[in-house]
């Protein structure tokens, strides 16, 4: 059997300089298949045998994979399978949101070990950081109670939030977390933590979740419409998250709608969509400890103001992810965020039938147009976490180049 047909795996390059690609190419092949023994490694990723072997050798050493138990298979001698070791490396993932801040550390597979969070206090980003970095050290004093060699082997810190990132405001929107946006946050926590920070905007590290943990899994093409706060989209194109050139894309809630009934006022989507909305409605505060169960409670018992809310929320969905296929040609959408399942599972519900797209055709993906993700408030800190893992382990074009 041919081993690309069964084993998922991206190609490897036996050109001289590619060696930090190829090192990825083998982590990815393992982490998305589990142990491979080292002919079956060659096969999948196209290495020669020896290229494979001395990176394995490589990959031991620094403490990433580690050997199983040999296996025969017919004739010839035994296989020895190799796993990627899941105490090998450790990231920190950490979400910032308007009333909360939560922190996850996950490791090299992407089980979560720590998971805490803490209210933000209100005054703003100068006092909130100093929440942010305590909240970090406990975290990280936890974990290293359960491994003591774990400080060493922390790879980095994935920061999300809202977005959009350094626009100019142009309007009065108390929604938009300008104060933290113009903050040198990133840069006040690398320092305070020692770890490389990357930032990137809650619905990308929506859609990292989603493909670690939910209905993105094995695809390379997928919208993440993300429902929180506010509204955004996480694009996963060519099997990876797209910023964009300023880390603002998919910021779909910042495109401009009429207000229902009025041909004048037009205000961003995500006043009209999103959970502040919703709440706004049903006069909840958002910072209530208690949202998600008083949400679903609503979502239960309906009500002519619930269910305006829903019929409005779901028709201007309806077209944003007719707009969404047309642009990005994906396999599937997804609803998912920071909102509970039966809220999420009801706007589904009210958005059938779609709108005709490209993506209305007979010979299409097994997945359907839209349909349901992660309806988590942890999954934006999980993908922020997963993004350090990502940037040291996983294949990209850019670990070929050859830099100065």
């Amino acid at each position: 059997m041919d081993a690309r047909k069964s084993i998922r795996a991206k190609s490897g390059t036996n050109l001289g300089g590619a060696s930090a690609h190829n090192r990825r190419i083998m982590i990815d092949a393992l982490r998305i298949n589990g142990a491979l023994s080292r002919a079956d490694l060659a096969r999948a990723t196209g290495l020669t045998p020896q290229t494979v072997s001395n990176i394995i050798e490589e990959l031991a050493r620094d403490g990433l994979v580690q050997s199983q138990a040999s296996v025969r298979k017919g004739r010839g001698q035994p296989a020895t399978p190799y796993h990627l070791v899941p105490d090998g490396a450790f990231a920190i993932g950490l979400q910032i949101d308007r009333h909360v801040t939560r922190t996850v550390i996950v490791n090299l597979v992407g089980d979560v070990l720590v998971q805490t969070e803490s209210k933000l206090p209100s005054g703003g980003p100068a006092e909130g950081v100093l929440v942010i970095l305590d909240i970090v050290g406990k975290a990280c004093e936890t974990l290293t109670a359960q491994f003591p060699h774990a400080a060493g082997k922390l790879v980095g810190l994935g920061l999300a939030m809202p977005g959009p990132f350094g626009i100019n405001e142009l309007y009065d929107d108390p929604w938009m977390m300008t104060a933290w946006q113009n903050f040198p946050l990133a840069e006040r926590i690398a320092e305070g933590t020692g770890l490389e920070v990357a930032l990137q905007n809650d619905a990308s590290a929506a859609a990292t979740a989603e493909r670690l943990l939910g209905a993105a899994h094995g695809l390379d093409h997928v919208v993440c419409i993300y429902l929180g706060y506010g509204l955004g989209a996480g694009l996963i194109l060519n099997g990876e998250i797209y910023g964009g050139a300023y880390s603002n894309a998919g910021e779909i809630g910042m495109m401009l709608a009429l207000a229902p009934g009025d041909d004048a006022n037009v205000e961003p989507l995500e006043h009209y969509t999103s959970m502040a909305s919703l709440c706004n409605v049903l006069g909840i505060d958002p910072s209530d400890p208690r949202l998600f169960a008083l949400v679903t409670d609503a979502v239960a018992d309906g009500g002519p103001a619930v269910e305006r809310w829903i019929n409005n929320a779901a028709d201007r969905l309806r077209r944003t992810v007719q707009m969404l296929e047309s642009i990005f040609d994906p396999q599937t959408t997804i609803l998912c965020g920071g909102a509970p399942q039966a809220l999420i599972d009801r706007l589904i519900e009210r958005m059938g039938p779609l709108m005709p797209s490209i993506a209305d055709r007979a010979q299409r993906y097994p997945e359907p147009r839209l349909q349901a993700g992660l309806a988590d408030p942890w999954s934006v800190a999980l993908g922020a976490a997963a993004e350090p893992i990502a940037r040291a382990f996983n294949p990209r074009f850019s670990a070929i180049l050859k830099t100065p």
